[in-house]
């Protein structure tokens, strides 16, 4: 029974082999010849995946974030703006500097001559200088809430691309794993056809199907390659400078909070949503620094005199002798300078930053509604991708490997033909790919949610 189902076997693939060869006859006249890729060649492409996953040396993402957060140049930028306007808030608490004012007078062809030394004090009234120190700190709070929220954008960044180089370097490990798996297929089907037991076809299929795996292979480096020059150049690190990675995707089912938290959490510590209320505050300080510029203000002046003037007559004094009439005179100046707010009363100035104020208001109201759309987002975002996830890893996987196993061994039996055998290794690799995908999903949905609430452990403060 079993030798007559054989020969039914052999001779469909004997006429599937004919029916080709008629269409494709080229194709089997150079199979053995130029199209075969030797065993060295292929063993050769498949490189140690070490360059670019070490569980013990590589770097995890906790520390890529800390070395991001360190030697980020847009980061160290902003740090260099804080420093400034802690440097202008300093300035502002000074108190402005009291002026001099020297001169004097000589008569030409005469003797009179007067020297004056005046000083001034601006005086700051209206509460100007109080203003002016709450715009400076204003400005300040806003600038260090800008870094706050970079370092907590910069982040989530460097997750998720620390997420995107990991997958790749995983589609690249298992790529490497199926070509090994290919290349034996390719040694066995062409030892079968040396001794004659299979038909020159089947090498020929092998060979394309090892090629394209071939392919795939350099595709996948090209990827992680790639991901890995962006990973470097987001955390600040030359693109010369070695670098692997540590870590997996396991554990992304952790516990959540809830969402109710979550959006609470991130309403209250959003460095964004925190900068746009001190911009609030900003316009309200604003606003008092235009009013007082347009109050009353005063300067205090005094000064010193010395005159000497006479005629040119003598007189007798009281010892009778004669001697010019001139006298030197000394005076105490002093006096207030009033800047009169008339015309001029910063009405346009308050106009301006009550706008500015309203504008603030709305965009920070804005921005809670954003916050609470981004964290519903990411929740939504994350269940989908861990149901999906989860589905890949219990019911598509393992039961995908048996159906590979089983088709294989039904063709090495010679059961199945060489066709049913490809087509299910090619629906295992894209279940396999698919399976990484979910789980890259899963990982950014979960890193988008670490964003949207700014946990503590996203920025590693």
């Amino acid at each position: 029974m079993f030798s007559t189902r054989k020969k039914v076997l052999t001779k469909r693939r004997l006429l599937v082999a004919i029916l080709l060869f008629s269409l494709f006859p080229q194709t089997f006249l150079t199979a053995t010849a130029q199209d075969v890729v030797p065993v060295s060649e292929v063993k050769s492409t498949a490189v140690s995946i070490s360059k670019y996953l070490d569980s013990v040396q590589g770097k995890t993402a906790d520390e890529l974030v800390a070395y991001a957060l360190a030697n980020n140049g847009e980061l160290l930028a902003l740090a260099n703006e804080v420093e400034a306007s802690e440097a202008l808030f300093r300035q502002a608490g000074l108190r402005p500097n009291p002026m001099i004012e020297a001169n004097g007078s000589k008569q030409i062809g005469g003797g009179d001559n007067s020297l004056m030394v005046a000083g001034s004090v601006p005086l700051e009234l209206g509460g100007r200088r109080q203003a002016r120190i709450r715009v400076a700190d204003s400005e300040l709070t806003l600038r260090r809430q800008v870094l706050d929220d970079r370092r907590r954008l910069l982040a989530a960044e460097v997750r998720a691309k620390f997420g995107e180089s990991l997958a790749f370097a995983f589609k690249l490990k298992f790529t490497e794993d199926m070509l090994i798996l290919a290349t034996n297929n390719y040694n066995l089907v062409a030892a079968t056809v040396t001794e004659g037991r299979r038909a020159p076809l089947e090498q020929s299929m092998e060979t394309v199907e090892l090629n394209r795996l071939r392919a795939m292979r350099e595709t996948s480096e090209g990827r992680v390659e790639i991901s890995m020059l962006e990973l470097r150049n987001l955390v600040g690190m030359p693109p010369e400078e070695p670098l692997r990675l540590s870590g997996d995707f396991e554990g992304l089912l952790k516990v959540l909070p809830l969402r109710t938290e979550a959006v609470e959490q991130a309403l209250r510590t959003r460095p964004d949503l925190g900068g746009a209320r001190v911009a609030e505050q900003l316009a309200a300080a604003r606003i008092e620094q235009a009013r007082a510029g347009g109050k009353l203000d005063a300067s205090v002046t005094a000064g010193y005199q010395r005159m000497r003037t006479g005629f040119p007559l003598r007189g007798i004094d009281e010892a009778g002798n004669l001697r010019p009439i001139d006298s030197v005179f000394n005076s105490f100046t002093f006096g207030v300078t009033l800047d009169l707010p008339v015309r001029n009363r910063n009405q346009g100035a308050v106009e301006a930053a009550v706008s500015d104020q309203a504008a603030a208001q709305r965009r920070r109201e804005f921005g809670e509604l954003t916050i609470r759309r981004e964290t519903a987002v990411a929740y939504a975002r994350y269940e989908s991708a861990a149901r999906a996830m989860q589905i890949y890893r219990v019911g598509v996987r393992e039961q995908a490997a048996a159906n590979l196993s089983v088709v294989r061994q039904t063709y090495e039996l010679g059961s199945k033909p060489l066709f049913d055998y490809i087509a299910e290794q090619r629906r295992f690799i894209e279940i396999e790919n698919g399976f990484i995908d979910a789980q890259l999903e899963t990982y950014l949905a979960r890193v988008e949610i670490l964003r949207a609430t700014n946990a503590p452990e996203l920025t590693n403060k």
